[in-house]
């Protein structure tokens, strides 16, 4: 079943995006229930990378988005990843953005998503989290964090504390998202006053954290593509200002001329896939180039083969995220990166 993804693809693709998306994962749940599903997938070669202080089994993990509840974290797992990201959760439930909100563009490899944080809160994960196999064995699992919709952006710092909190004990690492285009205002996030105020808050939180629990967990930020150089520069200063332990670049874009008169291409929300991949690697590039890998940069955007995780490896990342690739190529490109990026 799962090496015949190409077979399946088309009526998957016939199906609403988002109805798609429960489907499989629903069926990917079922097979690891019944112990085949690890039978069924090409598992990638042991090639640990510590960074942050954690040992990744392997370099390549699923980005955050695809299981913003953890819900399917064993089924997951079992495709090879080296490290799940779970989220993003907020510290209240929300229901996201009205549907439909998923959009895909197959001329382009792309998706087009205005999910608007939609999760159960941020307990509910927790929950779940520690009832996965995955983590009971000592899987790596990063909690990705984000605001309410309802909370004023001045109030920002408020929802990423109690979110930081509720998963610290838990989490492998925890990832702080400010970058995502369907939450009114979260950008601003990015800007120098905003995001000096909110790491503040973070590093504070944190210290009082790893006094209580007796252990430092890794906290990472993740960036929009659309940052001009000036921009990303700043951010690289604040990361080491306020001892940031990583950077994820990046989350999708609102920029639309790869997709321009495209069905779906002028949806709202924000777009991945392969018109990412340009903008991610650059990106890359310019933090590398700031930061003297005095900070691990983690790359995502518009992979959709080995050679394109390699690329970013290549500008200056420690490590790769999957998402919008898995769409277009199954599980197996997870066991092509990782024989891509192969010691």
């Amino acid at each position: 079943m799962i090496n015949r993804y190409s077979l399946l693809r088309p009526w998957l693709f016939s199906l609403d995006p988002e109805e798609a998306h429960h489907l499989t994962l629903s069926n990917l749940d079922r097979a690891e229930r019944w112990g085949i599903l690890r039978c069924l997938i090409k598992q990638p070669a042991a090639d640990p990378r510590t960074v942050c202080g954690i040992t990744f089994p392997n370099p390549v993990g699923l980005a955050a988005g695809l299981d913003k509840d953890g819900k399917h974290i064993d089924a997951l797992a079992a495709l090879g990843f080296g490290f799940l990201e779970i989220g993003t959760v907020t510290p209240k439930p929300q229901a996201g953005n009205p549907k439909p909100r998923m959009f895909r563009i197959p001329e382009a490899q792309g998706i087009i998503n205005r999910m608007g944080f939609n999760n159960d809160g941020v307990d509910a994960c927790v929950v779940r989290v520690r009832k996965s196999k995955f983590w009971q064995s000592g899987g790596v699992i990063g909690l990705n964090i984000g605001k309410n919709a309802t909370t004023p952006i001045e109030d920002a710092a408020s929802d990423y504390v109690t979110a930081m909190e509720a998963v610290y004990e838990i989490a492998s690492y925890i990832t702080v998202n400010i970058s995502s285009p369907n939450t009114q205002n979260l950008r601003a996030l990015q800007g120098e006053e905003m995001l000096r105020s909110l790491l503040g808050s973070l590093q504070l939180a944190r210290e009082r954290l790893s006094d209580r629990y007796g252990v430092r967990k890794p906290l990472f930020l993740k960036i929009a593509p659309d940052l001009d150089t000036n921009d990303i520069n700043l951010i690289a200063d604040l990361l080491l200002e306020f001892q940031i332990d990583a950077i994820i670049a990046t989350n999708t874009t609102i920029a639309r001329d790869a997709v321009q008169g495209m069905e779906y291409g002028s949806e709202a929300g924000g777009l991945s896939g392969a018109p990412v991949r340009n903008a991610s690697n650059q990106v890359i590039r310019t933090l590398n180039h700031r930061l003297q890998q005095q900070i691990p940069i983690i790359g995502v955007g518009g992979i959709m083969s080995g050679k394109d995780a390699k690329e970013k490896i290549d500008a200056g990342a420690s490590l790769v995220q999957l998402y919008s690739g898995l769409i277009y190529r199954g599980p197996d490109l997870i066991t092509e990166c990782a024989q891509a990026l192969g010691n």
